[in-house]
């Protein structure tokens, strides 16, 4: 039985460094540019960077796919094609895309380069995966965080493209990328703004005894004194409804599988990302470590696998909110 993969996030060359040396069998990053989904100010790769962290990577054994997961804006797509080059100059192992264009251009261009299905394109059926599959040659689908395993498992039965499921992190229950609320409310798209909840868009403001918290100028949530406060995201927020004010669309808190990870992996899955490029070197350590000592530890004994208390600790204390979900791996998941 070929092992699944842990995959990594990297925001940065220690980042990446970070995740090779506590035991990730690749890793994911993104260049400094409008390429990213991530493109944060102070993170992501330069070519020189890239250039290294990929030497860094191969020769410890780890592999390195480029994520190239925007969508090629009319006033200047020249840069999108450019960086599907510069992944094959580096001879990255694979390249992330979602967008039609740059998948024909990579496939005809580069045929030597393995292409993944990024989660941006929201493929989450077996006729969309194997459409990009003939097309396009896609070795690999990032599937949204918005399928059970059940429904996993039905996939693996129906495609022979490769299955990469999140792990652990932030848990999107929209078209990923593509989120009307966000959008909305910022006047921004996730998917050129590399985040739904962009920080010029951001306001805590202080009402009386009562923290408040703004994006795009609506109100999110509400905080009484010493209560923890959240970054406002809509989907998150606490709204007034059937004469209740509560987290309506969802409940702030990090995706986390070890819960289910002999099912996740049981259900026929090549990959398990963790998400997080924004994060930090700590974090990505912390995380990665984790999860390899819980795959390990799961095929040395594939019925005796239970999550030990200290993984659940350690990656309570790295998520938002410092509590965590099953999200939609979970059948009753509202």
């Amino acid at each position: 039985m070929k092992k699944v993969e842990v995959l990594a996030p990297a925001g940065n060359l220690p980042s990446l460094k970070a995740a090779v040396d506590n035991g990730a069998d690749a890793v994911y990053f993104g260049f400094r540019n409008a390429t990213n989904a991530r493109n944060f100010e102070g993170l992501n790769f330069s070519e020189a960077e890239a250039a290294a962290g990929v030497r860094y990577a191969h020769e410890r054994g780890a592999r390195v796919n480029v994520v190239l997961n925007t969508y090629p804006q009319g006033d200047d797509s020249e840069i999108w094609y450019q960086t599907v080059d510069v992944a094959a100059h580096l001879q990255a192992d694979a390249i992330i895309l979602a967008n039609i264009s740059l998948l024909d251009y990579c496939h005809k261009r580069h045929p030597q380069l393995p292409i993944h299905l990024s989660v941006q394109a929201s493929a989450s059926n077996s006729e969309a995966i194997n459409f990009y599959q003939r097309h396009f040659g896609c070795t690999r689908v990032v599937l949204p965080r918005v399928l059970t395993v059940q429904e996993i498992r039905q996939l693996r039965a129906k495609t022979t493209v490769e299955l990469e499921v999140f792990a652990f992190g932030g848990l999107c229950v929209m078209a990923e990328g593509r989120c009307f609320l966000s959008s909305y409310t910022t006047g921004v798209s996730p998917n050129t703004e590399g985040v739904c909840s962009p920080a010029r868009a951001v306001r805590f403001e202080n009402r009386g005894d009562k923290l408040q918290t703004r994006l795009g100028g609506i109100l999110i949530a509400e905080y009484e004194k010493g209560e923890e406060a959240a970054y406002p995201t809509i989907c998150k927020g606490r709204f007034a409804a059937h004469e209740q004010v509560y987290h309506v669309m969802e409940e702030p808190g990090s995706l986390n599988i070890l819960e289910m990870l002999d099912q996740v992996i049981e259900s026929g899955v090549s990959s398990l990302k963790i998400e997080g490029r924004q994060r930090t070197k700590s974090y990505v350590a912390t995380v990665t470590q984790v999860l390899r000592q819980a795959v390990d530890a799961y095929y040395a004994d594939p019925r005796a696998f239970r999550p030990k208390g200290k993984w659940m600790r350690a990656l309570n204390a790295t998520s938002e909110g410092t509590t965590h979900t099953l999200g939609t791996y979970q059948e009753n998941w509202q």
